[in-house]
């Protein structure tokens, strides 16, 4: 099956019992056994849900794993992921980086033993200098959140693999309709399923997939033992989202590739962050590995006080968190999305006060382009 097929028929559709079209919202707690340890496959919904699981069996199919898994929260899965490793252990994780990752590795996970450093993962020899004796993985995210840096997934996992290690690939951006990491030699990887896969500001989510049974028993381990996981609810509206996901990505990359052109041609805009910008590094890795360059760009606009002049002047673009969402969203990184990043960490990485990153959506080109023209007169 073709990608939009597959998110269409992959999966588990509908319900052989009714012929229901679409799958049923097993609103359920737990099940009746015929006898100790006898029953239907499901036994108690933290283990296994008739509905998680065919959202888990399709995200699967779409990321060409062997197992998918569902959690409460993007940082529910990547939390999950890491829980994989042993204290003494050791990540190597993308430098620009989710500022919600970056939190959980520095403020939490520390606590727990697990070390990590962040490099830029975009230059491959930086990776290999950062390995040590106790590394266990690589975690990328590619493109990256908030600057959209682009990370050679096959050059990564090959080094991966000769020193045995995990690769694992934040593709939230990307979504599997653009990008399949596991086909580029990725062993794990996750989405914050808010973001593009729900589409529609309505859930928060997590998806894991991996590609061996050995990971899948691992993690299902760590999942049904720490609880964290997708109620049928929120699974339900996970698959319906994901049905619109090919057409919702094309439509979304076709604005942002007009707006793109304005920005880069403003003279208030002094650098546009954009992979399918011939001049944006690495741009011919993104489009290599990827069918498309999706819907994020960040601009600089020079200083906090035209950042929030802005932002106080557009009218289609909605100030809030998140992003890959129908309606389209704004927002300033260095004071929402990362400023758990220490602010000397965000100079390094070049996530300044008047950096925007702005999330499109399916509104009228037009209207988006006229909407940002007016509020950039401001500055």
């Amino acid at each position: 099956m073709r990608r939009k097929t597959k998110m269409i028929h992959g999966g588990i559709v509908g319900d052989e019992l009714t012929g229901a079209v679409s799958t049923p919202i097993y609103q359920v707690s737990t099940y009746r056994q015929e006898a100790v340890g006898k029953f239907k496959g499901y036994e108690y919904s933290r283990t296994g849900n008739p509905t998680r699981h065919a959202l888990e069996e399709l995200i699967k199919d779409l990321e060409e794993g062997t197992s998918g898994f569902a959690f409460g929260s993007g940082m529910a899965a990547i939390t999950a992921v890491m829980m994989l490793f042993d204290s003494g252990d050791h990540v190597i994780l993308t430098d620009d980086v989710y500022g919600g990752t970056y939190r959980v590795m520095t403020k939490v996970l520390n606590r727990l033993g697990i070390d990590s450093t962040f490099v830029d993962t975009s230059n491959l020899e930086t990776i290999e200098q950062a390995i040590r004796e106790n590394t266990r993985a690589i975690y990328i995210e590619t493109p990256t959140n908030p600057l959209l840096k682009i990370t050679d997934i096959e050059g990564a996992a090959k080094i991966a693999k000769k020193h045995n290690l995990l690769t694992i690939v934040d593709n939230t951006f990307s979504t599997p309709y653009w990008q399949t990491p596991i086909t580029l030699g990725a062993d794990i990887v996750l989405h914050s399923a808010t973001k593009y896969i729900g589409g529609h500001s309505d859930v928060v989510a997590g998806l894991v997939v991996v590609n061996s049974k050995e990971l899948a028993a691992d993690l299902h381990f760590v999942q049904n033992s720490t609880g964290g996981v997708l109620g049928p609810q929120d699974s339900w509206l996970l698959i319906r989202g994901i049905r619109t996901l090919g057409i919702r990505m094309e439509e979304t990359e076709h604005n942002t590739v007009r707006i793109v052109e304005f920005l880069s041609n403003h003279k208030a805009v002094k650098k546009v962050y954009y992979p399918g910008l011939s001049n944006h590094p690495n741009h011919d890795i993104a489009k290599k590995q990827g069918g498309g360059f999706g819907g994020m760009v960040s601009f600089d606009v020079g200083s906090e006080e035209n950042a929030d002049k802005l932002l106080a002047s557009v009218k289609y673009f909605t100030l809030a968190e998140s992003l890959g969402a129908v309606e389209s969203l704004i927002s300033v990184p260095a004071r929402m999305t990362h400023a758990s990043i220490p602010a000397e960490r965000r100079a390094e990485l070049g996530i300044t006060d008047g950096l925007i990153r702005i999330s499109v959506g399916l509104e009228d080109a037009e209207d988006l382009i006229e909407d940002l023209a007016h509020a950039l007169s401001s500055i």
